[in-house]
């Protein structure tokens, strides 16, 4: 004949046992300091901008950027000077181009042609300009 009170708190026992190990369980003591887990999905570090290769990649830019007052025919947008913007805005702004998040033909199209190091190099080159 089975006993089942006996089994059931056999098997309880066994849960509370493991639940309570797992609770204490620490890691074992060393001299050196823990490191910090990274997550799996870090995104990888940011490309290090080079102005000089940025200047060569802005020839284009200035065909509408560099001109004072320039209004493109479509959409009629005014063009902003981008000379002086600080390069964290013009990263992200060439890279909302790029996604498709920010919204302007020209641009996008534009955009799209640059590489993560193209945009960082450029953002570095025009952070520098002054207006």
């Amino acid at each position: 004949m089975t006993r089942p009170v006996p089994i059931a708190a056999s098997l309880a026992l066994a849960v509370l046992s493991f639940a309570a190990f797992a609770q204490t369980e620490t890691a074992p003591a060393t001299s050196e300091p823990a490191l910090a887990a990274t997550p799996a999905t870090a995104a990888p570090a940011a490309p290090v901008g080079s102005a000089e290769r940025g200047r060569q990649l802005t020839f284009t830019c200035q065909g509408c950027h560099g001109v004072t007052g320039y209004k493109n025919a479509y959409p009629n947008y005014h063009v902003p000077r981008i000379g002086g913007q600080s390069a964290v805005y013009l990263t992200n702004a060439l890279t909302e181009y790029k996604k498709g998040s920010r919204k302007h033909p020209t641009m996008q199209v534009q955009a799209q042609s640059f590489s993560e190091q193209d945009i960082a190099d450029i953002a570095a080159y025009l952070s520098e300009l002054k207006q």
